[in-house]
């Protein structure tokens, strides 16, 4: 079996194990896991590399958990590590991309690791303003304004929508509902 595949049975196994036993176990890599990215920010210009199980040893976590952190940081590397064929032996590197990995850190809602001191001396107040609420905005769904024969158009004619877009043959009606240009 993989490490990959290990990783998963060990973290996504609700069958043997109780709520309290599994928050237990998210917990704690949690906080293995912040150790870790606070050590990767705090030496961002050093290309950290090495086999699985040299990483897992100078981070101080077992291989699978090394397996579980390179699950998590893979979208937000430089090069992907091929997750799947990870075997201990296997080399890997944690170059990562600023941008990437604070966007996904807050994808993930993981305040505890966009919200770092370490984040302060990489980007300023504004900048990561401007990056959480772009990637917010990213998974945010807008309903289609529903409009009625009768309403005002929504294009600002001042024309009931029957007589203007939603008249037969009229040219279909498009609107930015974000504001955007």
């Amino acid at each position: 079996m993989s490490l990959f595949d290990q990783w998963k049975d060990t973290a996504y196994d609700t069958e043997n194990r109780t709520r309290q036993q599994i928050d237990a176990f998210w917990n704690d890599f949690f906080e293995k896991e912040k150790n870790i990215y606070d050590w990767l920010l705090t030496h961002r210009d050093e290309e950290v590399k090495g086999t699985v199980k040299e990483l897992a040893e100078k981070f101080g976590v077992t291989v699978i958990e090394m397996t579980g952190f390179l699950d998590g940081i893979n979208d937000s590397l430089v090069k992907e590590n091929p997750l799947e064929e990870l075997e201990e032996d296997t080399p890997v590197s944690l170059k990562f991309d600023n941008e990437k990995l604070y966007r996904n850190m807050v994808d993930a809602d993981a305040e505890w690791l966009y919200g770092l001191p370490q984040w302060d001396e990489i980007y300023d107040e504004k900048t990561k303003k401007a990056l959480y609420l772009d990637q917010k905005k990213a998974h945010t769904v807008r309903n289609p304004i529903k409009v009625g024969r009768n309403d005002p158009c929504p294009c600002g004619s001042g024309k009931k929508y029957k007589f203007c877009h939603g008249k037969k043959g009229a040219e279909p009606l498009t609107l930015n509902l974000l504001g955007e240009e």
